[in-house]
């Protein structure tokens, strides 16, 4: 399960979002908290409700303090929260209801801000120490997860943080983040790192220097182990690799923080590291179980020492070996890769059947948590859901895909779990079936025909996973499926999920929407609007409305084009809004002068396009002296160094500038742009990589290779046939073949434009195209009478522009010559200059 993503599914089965409001009114702590005065206003932003005296003016930045809280006493430590505040006229604000305190405490919720029930914000120094003092006094004792951000104070569930009130952004690391001001007015990011952090112009205020000291008080000694490396964090705690200092010998170490990473009921992590320990302990002895070493306690954590397993996840053995994502996979590939995939399950099998043996069910088995060494030779790792086959209960955590209904127990919750993974190593797409089992059938169909499995092994999978649906087919499963109609499907999918009632977001998409707001292209309203209009979907007037209201009411805090105001600009222009499409420029004006991101997506070449088409659209050459302006600003950049992760491509990369200088070529005629284009996307080939099937990719870690649009060799190709079209000579342009056979894979594992199979569509002909989107089949969902897609992880339904359903709608208008995104379109002749090479 992804960190970022879990919170975000517990409160919808079909789309990401916030737990907004309470199951039942008991839920929603204003039910049980003191009645606010007249002289108070309270308002609701996602999870938290702000409580503040009508008069109060808060600092811009300053020393917070940070209230943290279990299901158990959140109600108590809560009205003593809220009882202070409001008897001092303190601003301050909690979670909304108790659902939310699960979530933001949830094994895989942000470790930098879990555990926070409320937040108080003194207005000076002087407040903050007797805020501390009387909150202390009642409440030292009260049990609460460690805000890892943050210096405890006292012995309860207080924390204090130097950081902002007000919300302001900076640029750091190509993201805008949020930031606080130095001394000198100079905007620096907040820093807010899973470890207690003091800006350096900030004094540590006195009454706070025994709790640093406190906090510093501890012996290195004490600890045992020497941590090599890490393997794994989680909100309940790390998983590291470590030498013991006194033998050298080398160990698996797995830490659980009290009162943190709850599952569903309410049990902590240290609470399953126990059970884990008492499991590998009835487990002995075991060929491919861990054995287990010690456990033991030092400051507040717990650890457990077990034996290094050696492998890798099975999930990262099938990136490396599924025969599928290589371009035209040898017909020969496909039985041996059935014939070793076969062969490891029966191992692991085995290796279930004896655990079983034991009383023991496994009750976690998923893709990640078996290994595989260098001789196919498998083990199991992670044992903190195993549980006693006799015993009550049954796992309440698991991975999407492979988890249990709540209709099977004891060890038919392995059974199944090993049914699914006999499906997922030949189409690995299980984390839809949470959402729509109806895929199930046509899963198993394809990995039966296509690796010739025997119809026997299908068949007893299906019986052992029991399909509650019927076939979720859809026009894209036909042999040869209508484009139009699959169009209109699409687009009456994403009005179908339409939510005009709601002010945060018009119609559900990735979580991003969440941090950026639900008004822009990438994963907005803007976006979505724009791919209806373009995919045949019409004109909502209504929606409209909605995006102009929602940029009056909260103006965007970015300038970018697909995550902020620049993107939503060009929308209401096209649309005729001008005049608010205006103050939209105007307003992100300072925000535009503070940016030195050069990307497409957030930053000056995604801006600068969005000036050339308003030069285009007003016929009005300010805007294009604007344009470039800002890309001789692009020009004079540093090559940012290499990264562990990978940048280039079209959003993020040197292919948005490239993008940049090939349209001014065309609207100045000035051939030093192309000079300019080659060498940014240059840039990029050289995170390339050439695979084993002459595909040339981005290179993104040590092992993983990416062909997408977004991020990927696909975006690098389409810019590179634009430039190509104008200087057949580009150096770039030779690279062309290996960049466009990236993008013939027959397995993508997502469907959306900018990191998915969609994405790929716009570096290939016309017959390539259409039958890269025919296979978006395995993707597609009835949903509302229509079409729609999941969007990032697989995890929910998306309809934005980058991940779902609007995505996959441009795609298929490029079939008809109309551009996958703004500024995409095909080469056009370029204006008359007196300039040569």
């Amino acid at each position: 399960m992804d960190l970022e993503y879990e919170a975000y599914c517990f409160a919808d089965p079909l789309f990401f979002d916030e737990q907004r409001g309470a199951s039942h009114a008991e839920d929603d702590f204003a039910a049980v908290l003191a009645p606010l005065a007249h002289d108070w206003v309270t308002s609701e932003s996602g999870v938290w409700r702000h409580l503040c005296p009508v008069w109060h003016e808060l600092p811009d930045q300053g020393w917070k303090i940070h209230v943290s809280g279990t299901p158990s006493n959140v109600d108590r430590v809560l009205a003593v929260v809220h009882r202070h505040c409001l008897a001092r006229d303190i601003a301050f604000k909690h979670l909304r209801t108790r659902a939310m305190v699960l979530a933001h405490n949830s094994k895989y919720a942000p470790r930098e801000g879990s555990g926070k029930l409320a937040t108080i914000y003194p207005k000076d120094e002087k407040e903050l120490e007797s805020t501390l003092l009387a909150l202390d006094a009642e409440l030292s004792g009260e049990p609460g997860p460690y805000i890892l951000s943050d210096l405890r104070y006292g012995a309860g569930p207080l924390y204090v943080r130097y950081g902002g009130f007000a919300e302001r952004w900076v640029e750091a690391g190509g993201r805008r983040v949020l930031a606080v001001r130095k001394p000198d007015g100079m905007l620096v990011p907040d820093e807010r790192r899973p470890v207690f952090h003091l800006p350096d112009w900030v004094e540590l205020p006195e009454c706070l220097a025994p709790h640093l000291a406190a906090r510093r008080s501890g012996d290195p000694r004490q600890f045992p182990y020497r941590v090599t490396s890490s393997l794994h964090f989680s909100n309940g705690g790390g998983v590291y690799l470590a030498e013991h200092k006194e033998t050298g010998r080398e160990v698996v170490l797995k830490e659980a923080r009290p009162h943190a990473g709850l599952d569903r009921d309410h049990r902590d992590a240290v609470a399953r590291l126990h059970r884990e320990h008492e499991i590998l302990e009835r487990l002995e002895g075991i060929p491919g179980i861990p054995a287990a070493y010690e456990r033991f306690v030092v400051w507040e954590h717990h650890f457990l020492a077990m034996r290094r397993v050696r492998g890798r996840p099975l999930g990262s053995w099938l990136a490396r070996n599924y025969p599928l994502t290589r371009r035209d996979a040898d017909e020969r590939d496909l039985p041996a890769y059935a014939d070793r995939a076969l062969a490891l399950l029966a191992r692991l099998e085995g290796l279930l059947d004896a655990v079983h043996e034991r009383g023991i069910v496994y009750g976690d088995l998923h893709p990640m948590n078996v290994l595989v060494d260098d001789d196919d030779q498998v083990s199991l790792v992670d044992f903190e859901l195993a549980f006693e086959a006799d015993g009550p209960g049954r796992p309440t955590l698991g991975a999407p895909g492979f988890k249990a209904p709540a209709d099977r127990c004891g060890f038919a919750i392995d059974e199944y779990a090993l049914a699914a993974l006999k499906l997922w190593i030949f189409l690995p797409l299980n984390a839809m079936l949470e959402f729509a089992p109806g895929k199930l059938p046509g899963f198993a169909d394809f990995a039966r025909r296509r690796f010739g499995l025997p119809p026997a092994y299908v068949t007893a999978a299906l019986d052992t996973l029991a399909p509650r649906e019927g076939r979720a087919d859809t026009e894209l499963d036909k042999a040869d499926p209508d484009w139009s109609l699959v169009r209109r499907s699409i687009a009456a999918g994403i009005l179908a999920s339409a939510t005009p009632q709601r002010t945060d977001r018009l119609f559900p998409g990735d979580i991003e929407q969440f941090r950026v707001g639900g008004a822009c292209f990438a994963v907005g309203a803007a976006g979505i609007l724009h791919a209806l209009h373009i995919g045949g979907g019409g004109r909502h007037p209504e929606y409209e409305r909605w995006l102009i209201e929602s940029v009056r009411r909260e103006p965007p805090t970015r300038p970018g084009f697909h995550d902020g105001a620049h993107g939503i600009a060009y929308v209401l222009e096209n649309f005729g809004h001008h005049g608010e499409a205006d103050e939209l420029l105007k307003a992100s004006a300072g925000l535009v002068a503070q940016t030195d991101d050069h990307g497409l997506y957030s930053g000056l070449s995604g801006i600068a396009l969005n000036l050339l088409h308003f030069a285009e659209t007003r016929e009005d050459k300010g805007f294009l002296a604007q344009a470039v302006r800002i890309a001789a600003r692009i020009a004079g950049l540093p090559a940012e160094p290499v990264g562990k992760f990978a940048e280039a491509g079209l959003t993020n990369g040197w292919s948005g500038p490239a993008l940049l200088f090939v349209r001014l070529y065309e609207h100045t005629g000035d051939q030093a742009w192309l000079d300019l284009a080659d060498r940014a996307l240059c840039r990029d080939l050289e995170e390339c990589v050439t695979g084993d099937d002459g595909s040339l990719q981005v290179r993104d870690g040590q092992t993983r290779t990416l062909p997408y649009l977004g991020v990927g060799s696909a975006g690098i190709a389409v810019v590179a046939g634009l430039l190509a079209a104008h200087r057949p000579d580009a150096e770039s342009a030779a690279k062309l073949p290996g960049l466009r056979e990236s993008c013939r894979g027959e397995f993508v594992i997502q469907p959306g434009l900018l990191h998915g199979r969609a994405g790929l569509t716009p570096a290939l002909g016309r017959d390539e195209a259409e039958a890269q989107l025919a296979r978006l089949a395995w993707h597609a969902v009835p949903y509302g009478g229509g079409i729609a897609f999941p969007g990032n992880r697989l995890l929910r339904l998306s309809m934005d522009v980058a991940t779902g359903g609007a995505g996959v709608l441009l795609a298929l208008a490029a079939l008809d010559g109309a551009p996958a995104l703004p500024f995409l379109g095909g080469p056009r002749t370029p204006a008359v200059s007196g300039r040569g090479r």
